[in-house]
Parts: C-alpha cells; sequence; structure tokens
C-alpha cells in the first residue's frame, strides 16, 4: 500500500483532464451497461454482493409480482440503452413506388409537371425570338378570340332559355288532369328538350364560327341540357310524390302500392330489389302508414332543410345552374364561406392552362398536321403516305398528352373549383385516380364523376327497370358514344363516326379485359389503358 501511495505521489505534478459528461447522449448507453464505460471513460466494476438500486438481484423465490415489476424495468432499460456508435433502424419496408405501398402523396411530382410546361414555354419563347423576333405567335390565339361577343351573348340567352323549365313544373305540379307530369308533362318537357337541342346546336353553324368556339358552345349546351334533364325529370318524380302522398288522405280511392326507390350512386339496383322482397309488410294499416314515411321522406332533402315544393323558385334554379353538378338534388351541402383567395389562384389558373394550351397547340401541334398535310398532297404511294402518318403520329404523342391533362386540369380542378367556391359548393370531389384505370369502363367512372353520376342516374338507373344490366350499359353507351361523335362533328364540321366508333369500341375491349387471363394484371392493364389513351389522342 506504501509504495502505491508513493507512486501516487510521483505523479501528482502531471495534468489530466477533468471528466466531463459526453455531449452526445448516445454514448450515455454505456451508464447502463454491464461492464460498460463510465462517463469519464473508467472501467465499471461489477457488484459483488449485495447492492441497492436498480441492479439489485432478485431473490429466488421471489413472488410473481416481483418477477413482473422486475421484468418491466429490464424491458424499459433495454429500449433506453444507446451505442456508442450510432445505428440505422431497420424494418421489413417497402420503397414508396412499390406496388404494395400505401403512399399516396404525390404532390411533388404535380409541382415538376407545372415547373416542367415553364421551362417548355420559355424555351419556346427564346426560339420564337431568336426565329422571328417576337416571343409568341398569334394564329392559334386568332381562333380563340373569334366571335367572342357572339359567343357570349348566345350563351347567356342559352342559359336563359332553360329557366322554362320553372314554370313548366309549376304547371305539372298544379294540375290534376292531363297536364299532370305522369300523362302530358313529361311528353311536354321532352319536347321542348329535343327543340332547345337542336336549335343551339346548329345556332354555331348558322353563324359559322370557328372551331374552337363552336366545341366550347356545344360542349356548354350538353351541360345545360343535363342539368336541365335532371331538374325536370327530378322535380317531376317529387310533384307526383306529393299528388300520392295527397292521395292517401283517402286510401280508400289511392294506391297503395310501395314507393319507388331509386338508386343512389353507391347502391346496386339488385341490392335494391333484394331490399324490397325483405321488407315486405303483411299488415294494410302498417303498410300504408309505412308508405306515407316513405313518401313525407322522398319529398324531403337528405339535409332535411328544404321539402318540396319550396325548392321552386328563381333562386333555386340559378343556384343549381351555378353549382358544379348534373344532378339536381332539393339541397347540397355547403361550406361555412367562401375563401375568395382560393377563387382568385383558381381563376388565375384558367387563363394559365388556356395560355399554355394555346402555346403547346401553336408550337407543337399546327406545325406538324400543316407540314404533314402539304407533303401527303406530294406523294402517291401507299408506303410513303403511311410513313409520313407515322411520323406525324410520333410527333403528335407528347404533345396531345399535355393537351389532354391540360384540358383536364382547367374543366375538373379550376374551372368546376372556382364555381364551387362561388356557390360554396362543398362537395368537390369531380374526379377520382383515372389514371391508375385498368379499363376503360374504370375510367370512364372515375375521370368524369359528375357526366358518370347522371349517366348513372336518369339513364342506367331509368332504363334498368325495363331491361337487363347489359342492355342498360349498351344504352348508356349507346348515348355517351352520340355525345361524343357530336363534339367531334363540331371539330370537323363532318359526322364520319370517329367518336361513335371509338367510343363503342371499349365494350369489346372491356369485355377483353375481364377475362381470367387478364382480369387482375393491374400493370399490365394500366400500361395498356395509357398507351391507347395515348395513341388515340393522336391518331
Amino acid at each position: 500500500m506504501s509504495f502505491m501511495a508513493s507512486q501516487q505521489n510521483e505523479h501528482d505534478h502531471i495534468l489530466r483532464p477533468r471528466a466531463i459528461k459526453p455531449g452526445n447522449p448516445m454514448v450515455l448507453r454505456a451508464q447502463s451497461e454491464d461492464r460498460g464505460l463510465k462517463p469519464n471513460g473508467a472501467a465499471e466494476i461489477p457488484s459483488t454482493g449485495v447492492s441497492s438500486g436498480r441492479s439489485t438481484p432478485l431473490p429466488p423465490d421471489a413472488p410473481p409480482s416481483m418477477q413482473s415489476i422486475s421484468s418491466a424495468r429490464k424491458q424499459v432499460r433495454a429500449q433506453q440503452k444507446h451505442r456508442l456508435f450510432p445505428t440505422i433502424d431497420y424494418s421489413a419496408r417497402v420503397s414508396h413506388f412499390d406496388p404494395k405501398s400505401e403512399y399516396r402523396d404525390f404532390r411533388g411530382f404535380f409541382v415538376l409537371f407545372w415547373i416542367g410546361l415553364a421551362i417548355m414555354v420559355i424555351t419556346t419563347m427564346l426560339r420564337n425570338i431568336k426565329d422571328t423576333g417576337y416571343p409568341l405567335r398569334v394564329t392559334v390565339w386568332a381562333l380563340l378570340t373569334a366571335n367572342t361577343w357572339q359567343l357570349a351573348a348566345s350563351d347567356l340567352v342559352m342559359v336563359m332559355a332553360t329557366g322554362l323549365s320553372l314554370p313548366l313544373q309549376k304547371l305539372f305540379r298544379r294540375s290534376n288532369g292531363w297536364l299532370r307530369w305522369s300523362n302530358a308533362g313529361v311528353i311536354i318537357q321532352s319536347i321542348f328538350q329535343i327543340a332547345w337541342l337542336v336549335l343551339w346546336v346548329n345556332w354555331p353553324f348558322m353563324l359559322n364560327w370557328t372551331w374552337t368556339a363552336q366545341v366550347f358552345f356545344t360542349l356548354h349546351t350538353l351541360v345545360l341540357l343535363m342539368k336541365m334533364h335532371s331538374y325536370a325529370f327530378y322535380n317531376g318524380h317529387l310533384g307526383e310524390t306529393e299528388h300520392r302522398l295527397w292521395a292517401l288522405d283517402n286510401p280508400e280511392t289511392a294506391s297503395t302500392a310501395a314507393a319507388v326507390r331509386y338508386p343512389s350512386s353507391n347502391t346496386n339496383l339488385s341490392e335494391i330489389d333484394r331490399e324490397a322482397e325483405e321488407k315486405k309488410i303483411t299488415d294494410e294499416d302498417e303498410a300504408l302508414t309505412q308508405l306515407r314515411e316513405d313518401l313525407a321522406l322522398e319529398l324531403t332533402s337528405p339535409l332535411g332543410q328544404v321539402t318540396y315544393p319550396q325548392n321552386l323558385t328563381m333562386s333555386n334554379y340559378v343556384d343549381y345552374i351555378l353549382c358544379p353538378t348534373l344532378c339536381y338534388e332539393l339541397e347540397y351541402p355547403r361550406t361555412a364561406k367562401r375563401q375568395w383567395s382560393e377563387l382568385f389562384y383558381k381563376t388565375l389558373a384558367v387563363f394559365g392552362c388556356i395560355f399554355l394550351l394555346t402555346i403547346t397547340s401553336e408550337e407543337f401541334i399546327v406545325p406538324v398536321l400543316r407540314e404533314s398535310a402539304v407533303r401527303l398532297e406530294g406523294v402517291h404511294r401507299t408506303s410513303d403516305k403511311g410513313l409520313i402518318l407515322a411520323e406525324s403520329i410520333s410527333l403528335l404523342l407528347f404533345p396531345f398528352m399535355v393537351t389532354f391533362l391540360l384540358v383536364f386540369l382547367v374543366i375538373f380542378e379550376y374551372v368546376l373549383g372556382a364555381f364551387a367556391e362561388i356557390t360554396r359548393f362543398a362537395d368537390r370531389h369531380f374526379y377520382s385516380d383515372w389514371w391508375n384505370s385498368c379499363d376503360w369502363l374504370e375510367f370512364s367512372r372515375e375521370w368524369n364523376i359528375p357526366v358518370h353520376h347522371f349517366l348513372r342516374r336518369h339513364v342506367y338507373g331509368a332504363s334498368r327497370p325495363y331491361v337487363s344490366r347489359n342492355m342498360a350499359t349498351l344504352i348508356t353507351f349507346l348515348i355517351s358514344a352520340f355525345l361524343h361523335e357530336l363534339v367531334m362533328g363540331c371539330i370537323t364540321k363532318k359526322l364520319r363516326g370517329y367518336g361513335f366508333l371509338a367510343q363503342m369500341m371499349q365494350l369489346p375491349i372491356v369485355a377483353l379485359q375481364r377475362t381470367k387471363f387478364v382480369r387482375g394484371r393491374t400493370l399490365i392493364n394500366n400500361i395498356a389503358f395509357w398507351i391507347s389513351m395515348i395513341l388515340g389522342l393522336s391518331m
């Protein structure tokens, strides 16, 4: 001991650093490990006897409660341990683009899309300045601005003409004779709609408008036709429901047939038939009470604030015309207030998309079409014509895809979003993830939800009680194909059947994709969808 003391005194003049607490908290793991290092770097001597504190050994005959507490402490200490060198936590995970991933936030690619378009615009403007001395060309812009005042005035008159449906509905409701909706009312409304459609479809041809103005006017005509049809036929149904409810005050002479339940957007008609069979009521008084409740419930809005005929007002009709929906309801969910900044942003985005559409058409579509038309006039061999067409289509693939995406955004995200903000329309689910579609039937349901709801409610749902499921689907596709051909006819000013044929060709393709050899192959079907989409736009 004296020797050790003398050795310690000999080295007292050597300066040693003071032990400090390490700045890295991960080093503190050594304090909780047996035979580990203390914060000052010295080795910790293990205890050989019974000690106090957390390291006190548990007696072999300890009760189960004490053993559980000791086990819990060990688990907590194990979770708090840290290594001296940083560790990486590895676990079984998949990448964001993996098909099994649940990650869905890819907004950065949406931002990248706009940045890419901005780069396209900048490079195009620089090239134009180099070639012509001006940043932009004005050929397509002249098409867009032609017939502007005639278009605005005609569109306003067309919208006002749809308002005739309101006094007609009031007339049908008050009548107890041949003018009731179930008698001549539906015929009068149908004749009015057909005459209205024929007039306004031919209006641009009579005034010799440009194809751009004609396409816009025709699309708005079809939108107003669907709105007017939904308003008239739904209110006609409510008028008949009200007449039945009044007639039940004298049940001896009134019809006691069960109320017809129309399908909602998420209900299959087969489910409706099954539920009707399950709810058959044998007691006559109970059935009469149930019928009165069903009819009264049908006359009340789902939100419970409006009851027919309180909705038959001009203010309600104007509000419906402005709401971004094609299916009339007594009442819609509304937001608490308008966000004017959001409205300004969406309005600005509309004009921005139109500007981008103009640039894309002017720089990448019109020159290709013009050049291919000139080259086709100078060749006579079929192989040369085929080569020119193939080259032209390949050059139009990307521009038409960008055009389609911009048209989709300007309509379903910005125009409908702006009108939703104006009317405080709360349901803004105008489209779903159509880009993940595996067949054309899925695409038709998800890329244009307002039109899908209209066709399902007023075409498929209206025809389903009289025809089979397949025939109702065929009727829906026929009407949709006719409307597509009408729009194509406005562009080419000729009815050649291209739009109709392309729409109807979707049915055999869908049937093929739903066979057991193809069904379930999500990636292959999505690739096939995108290839057919891009090629179809260019061809």
